[in-house]
């Protein structure tokens, strides 16, 4: 039985669980360093291991069957049952009911409403992809996006609901839109912005937007967690100050450093040179991942992988993007460094079942 099992690790994609527990590990050294008091880095670990578990034990499955089309319709109405489940069950943190306690650990179903999506939108458009001028196949696949999108927006979680027509717009779009129709989607965009500036956005939200234009505006009311992390992300000059050493975040100068603002405590002690150790791990991630979609034969394998690394770029860009001022703040985690094991234990999921179908597909 000892021979089977190691006979079964032979086949484990370890340059995708490296990469992704070092990216992960990237985290915890800014969480551990922040305080053994609030518990961040512990629990972080147990999470860390739980997903290396995961990533394993799912690299040994076959993941053929989320090519079934009932399967996963089933699969997408159990995420619409969870995430209305939210309202009733989930517990209101900052504003946002959008999670469960189990154990004394958050489980935000939005995460793995992501994985859902990217696997139907895979299914839909692996065999539709030649079809993709005909203007239905974007409605109806808007239509699955756009259930999961208002669920999670009412929550409201702004960001897991931008990363979710992200996904949607880059399958969309890699699958072969017509120009008219991509002219149509933006078009539909702009209008959906307008209206939702008037609507939807709360009071809270339009300022983020509005500080982000003029972050001077308000330094110490609106202002000041986008101008707290410039600070701290510059303050880490060409070295850093070293780990367990930056004062904006140890000092609570550097607001929800542990999730949104991670990356600006991490620029703080690891300096530029840190930062571009960060990026090269994390465009290694990326790489790997296209490389495993883009060499199989199998179109729903290729969509996944385009799934999977649009949300993972998405996310990585607009995170840091609001750490250096150069968007507007949107609580946007950054994959696999940020607190919270819902999304880790979701990311390494998908690195997992991407593994998994490459390999079968090209055996």
């Amino acid at each position: 039985m000892l021979d089977t099992f190691l006979k079964k690790l032979k086949n484990v994609d370890w340059i995708l669980l490296i990469l992704g527990v070092l990216l992960t590990l990237f985290g915890i050294s800014v969480l551990y360093n922040l305080g053994a008091a609030n518990g961040f880095a512990i629990r972080q670990s147990i999470w860390l291991l739980v997903a290396v578990i995961v990533f394993i034990t799912a690299s040994f499955v076959d993941f053929s069957f989320l090519k079934n089309g009932k399967f996963l319709f089933t699969l997408f109405i159990l995420m619409v049952v969870i995430l209305s489940a939210v309202f009733l069950l989930g517990e209101e943190v900052k504003g946002a009911q959008s999670r469960f306690y189990i154990f004394g650990f958050a489980i935000q179903p939005a995460d793995p409403a992501k994985l859902v999506l990217i696997a139907i939108l895979a299914k839909y458009f692996s065999r539709r992809h030649m079809q993709i001028a005909h203007i239905k196949h974007i409605l109806i696949s808007g239509v699955y996006a756009g259930i999961l999108f208002l669920l999670v927006a009412a929550q409201p979680d702004l960001g897991s609901a931008l990363m979710l027509a992200s996904i949607w717009f880059f399958i969309v779009l890699l699958s072969g839109i017509s120009k008219k129709h991509l002219f149509a989607l933006f078009a539909i965009a702009f209008v959906l912005a307008f209206s939702a500036w008037n609507f939807a956005l709360k009071d809270y939200q339009k300022e983020r937007i509005l500080i982000f234009m003029d972050p001077l505006k308000d330094l110490y009311g609106a202002g000041y967690n986008a101008y707290q992390s410039l600070v701290a992300t510059g303050s880490g000059g060409l070295l850093g100050k070293g780990i367990g050493l930056g004062t904006q975040s140890k000092l609570h100068f550097l607001p929800e450093y542990q999730t949104d603002f991670i990356f600006a405590a991490f620029a703080e002690e690891w300096g530029f040179v840190g930062v571009l150790l960060f990026f090269a791990v994390f465009s290694a991630l990326l790489i790997r991942i296209l490389q495993l979609g883009l060499k199989s034969n199998d179109n729903f394998t290729r969509l996944f992988s385009i799934g999977v690394a649009a949300l993972f770029v998405t996310h990585f860009v607009i995170n840091v993007g609001m750490n250096i001022g150069l968007l507007p703040i949107t609580g946007i985690t950054l994959p696999f460094v940020s607190y919270g094991g819902t999304h880790l234990l979701t990311e390494f999921l998908m690195l997992a079942i991407l593994a998994s179908l490459s390999r079968r597909v090209n055996t």
